[in-house]
């Protein structure tokens, strides 16, 4: 049976289908592509370069999952795709090999693979000439905002932002004519002391950048957590609004030494329902998994799990949703044979 699926994968990929190239792959390997392992994208390639003249460039650095140049409706090559790997080394080498390579005669760009959010984070950390300081006290007026940033170039303006009644809010902002000077302001003048004031001074935010910035630190800040505490770790949902962390600590203490204890919350503070509870031992993370899962507290069940990556996560249900699919598909299977009229003689 594997020679055979290998054969078709080998023979009938790329094929076209009602005007569409189809695209084959192992079911087993769905998983590790929804993770986005080994995921590299290429940029500026020729438009007569294809998705099997694509794979046939790739396939020398490692095994493909996933193969596509990106067309638009009539079929024609966008100029970039990407390339899914089953490991990151792969990935990497095929990165370092064809970074830059000529194709067709054109020089192509080959990087990894970036989720919208992160090329948005990425942009966000662009050059930029508005300049934004926070922590100035209540006598820094916007004269004395020229005259310290006027140190590092032209400004173009600078004020002390207030409120209705004209007192300072504690923050301003400062424009420079010249980008390069902006940088170098913030460089200088972040964590430096004003009237017994520690400034910041970074880049000035639009709310969507500023959004960005804290979601990415919101989900970093749950892996390292999972990763520090992996199988030590509890996650918990289903918290009643009223529950802190040293409530979360008091219901889960009973079952052993908590290390850490935390009800995740939005930038704003309010809890998002949720939490991590990490336990000293396997054994006593597993027995307070045990005793609270389904325990009833204020008007809620709790639900509590074994922490898990996001793609982790992912990649376990995509297992879970195959083998069920599988069940599901085998008794049609049976029913389309036995229905089957049998050869005459």
């Amino acid at each position: 049976m594997s020679m055979k699926a290998a054969r078709a994968l080998d023979v009938l990929n790329f094929t076209p289908l009602n005007g569409k190239p189809i695209r084959i792959m192992y079911s087993d390997d769905c998983s590790i592509r929804k993770s986005e392992t080994g995921n590299v994208f290429i940029k500026n390639l020729d438009k007569a370069l294809d998705h099997q003249a694509l794979h046939e460039t790739f396939s020398a650095f490692g095994n493909i999952l996933s193969c596509k140049v990106a067309t638009d409706p009539s079929g024609q090559s966008k100029g970039y795709g990407y390339v899914q790997f089953d490991n990151e080394e792969s990935a990497h080498t095929a990165i370092e090999k064809l970074n830059g390579m000529v194709l067709n005669d054109k020089q192509v760009f080959v990087g990894p693979f970036l989720r919208k959010q992160e090329r948005e984070s990425s942009t966000a950390n662009s050059k930029f000439n508005n300049v934004f300081v926070k922590n100035l006290s209540e006598s820094t007026t916007d004269d004395d905002l020229k005259k310290i940033f006027g140190e590092f170039g032209t400004i173009t303006s600078a004020v002390v932002m207030r409120d209705d009644e004209g007192k300072s809010k504690c923050f301003g902002f400062a424009n420079f004519e010249n980008a390069d000077d902006a940088a170098r302001a913030v460089e200088e003048l972040n964590g430096k002391k004003y009237n017994e004031k520690e400034w910041y001074v970074g880049k000035a935010q639009k709310k969507s950048e500023r959004e960005i910035e804290l979601k990415l630190k919101f989900e970093q800040s749950v892996k390292e957590t999972i990763d520090r505490y992996q199988g030590l770790n509890l996650y918990v949902k289903y918290l009643d609004d009223g529950i802190g962390d040293d409530k979360l600590k008091e219901l889960f203490s009973p079952f052993g030494t908590i290390t850490s204890c935390k009800v995740m919350r939005d930038p704003k503070g309010v809890s998002r329902g949720s939490g991590f509870v990490a336990f000293s031992t396997p054994e006593e993370a597993n027995t307070a998994l045990m005793e609270m899962n389904g325990t009833m507290v204020v008007s809620k069940p709790l639900y509590v799990a074994l922490a898990e990556r996001k793609e982790d996560r992912r990649a376990r249900l995509q297992a879970q949703f195959s083998q069920m699919r599988a069940v599901a598909m085998a008794p049609s299977v049976v029913l389309s044979m036995l229905t089957q009229p049998e050869n005459q003689a």
